[in-house]
């Protein structure tokens, strides 16, 4: 018998509007999928995974913002959000990616646009390594790549995956509640937690509400933020670094500067690592820039997909056709560092309402490409036993 028909009856996951919500049956595995109806036939297919204890709801502003770019489909990764545990109790990086795997081989929507956030980009950048034929474009927010010197504001959540510190905390919180413990998530993911709507705010303490009834919740976050420190030990060719300079599709970097879970000097890094990157820097954003800037992450997504020659003739670029112009809930100065890889420097794309916006060229140095199909995915298999449980 599965997990998922074991499992008590909770309340039911808010669905946003336009949004439609489904449940897919794999071998080991039932993932929620979100998704909003493509505006007309032919757009290409995007998938977006989500941070450690987010879900699908993490993604729904942008991709309303995308409507008309892409056909959009958000998944609640195993354990997480409406999704139940996996038989397996795999939370590893590597058991999150195979579900990522596992589902776009059975939708046969692949090459998708693959957009990840925080342990999201971790799994979606091991998945673009392995299966670079399952990948057009890679879009990281935030990703959970290895950093030597962790923040200190970031110690707490990794401290979730030593053994007995989950129900530890678990009991010293009790007496929280579940507005106390949604501002506090707040006011650690978002640069200005100020911007959070009362509307947005009511929804996250709902969803917060509904989870904590999961008797399996503090036992997922655990096991997964485990995941995440045993995959910044691996070296090799498992290592994320090494992994990262093995993907071939162009991709985009968004970071934060007041990021306190995923440090921003780690952003030149990955420009460097990732051989054809462009690095868009918000100075005002957090961990989750996709739900504080919205519109903007989507306008440097649709240059990505423009440069990448993958916008279709409908899709537009956004206002002026370049980040610094889009105006989101507050002005930003964003920044944009260009495309990476094999091209020489480029000059400045101009200025535009108060942003700066340049380009610059790194040479990659990455290593030759992965191989496709079913030899790349033992890559997967490959590090199951190094890498939690």
């Amino acid at each position: 018998m599965s997990v998922a028909a074991v499992l008590p009856k909770v309340a039911p996951v808010r669905v946003g509007d336009g949004e439609r919500l489904r449940s897919v049956r794999l071998p080991g595995i039932t993932l929620t999928v979100r998704s909003r109806p493509p505006v007309r036939e032919g757009l290409p297919p995007a998938l977006y995974v989500h941070g450690l204890g987010g879900s699908s709801q993490n993604w729904s502003l942008l991709m309303a913002q995308l409507d008309g770019v892409v056909d959009s489909e958000a998944l609640d990764l195993p354990g997480f959000g409406d999704s139940p545990p996996p038989d397996d109790g795999d939370y590893s990086v590597t058991g999150h990616a195979r579900a990522v795997i596992r589902y776009l081989d059975a939708a046969g929507r692949g090459p998708v646009h693959l957009v990840g956030n925080s342990l999201g980009g971790a799994v979606t950048t091991r998945v673009a390594a392995v299966r670079p034929d399952l990948v057009r474009t890679l879009t990281l927010v935030s990703p959970a790549l290895p950093e030597l010197r962790v923040q200190r504001t970031a110690v707490p959540t990794a401290l979730l995956g030593v053994p007995g510190v989950a129900s530890l905390f678990t009991r010293v919180s009790r007496e929280w509640t579940a507005e106390q413990r949604v501002r506090g998530v707040l006011g650690l993911c978002y640069g200005d937690p100020g911007q959070v709507t009362p509307e947005e705010f009511r929804h996250a303490v709902e969803e917060l509400e509904r989870r904590l009834q999961l008797p399996y919740f503090w036992d997922v976050m655990a096991r997964s933020s485990r995941g995440v420190v045993n995959a910044y030990t691996l070296g090799g060719q498992h290592g994320l670094w090494r992994q990262a300079e093995r993907v071939l599709a162009p991709t985009l970097l968004v970071y934060g500067r007041r990021d306190q879970l995923v440090g921003y000097r780690m952003a030149q890094r990955a420009a460097r690592a990732f051989r054809d990157s462009r690095l868009l820097s918000l100075p005002d954003a957090g961990h989750v820039a996709m739900m504080e800037y919205p519109e903007i992450v989507a306008t440097a997504f649709r240059e990505l997909l423009a440069d990448a020659g993958e916008l279709g003739a409908g899709a537009q670029t956004g206002a002026g056709g370049g980040v610094s112009a889009v105006t989101g809930r507050r002005a930003v100065d964003a920044e944009a560092v260009g495309r990476g890889g094999r091209g020489g420097r480029s000059g400045a794309r101009g200025v535009r309402d108060g942003g700066s916006v340049s380009t610059v060229s790194e040479s990659g140095g990455a290593s030759s490409g992965a191989g496709t199909g079913s030899g790349a995915a033992g890559d997967v298999k490959g590090d199951d036993t190094n890498t939690g449980s």
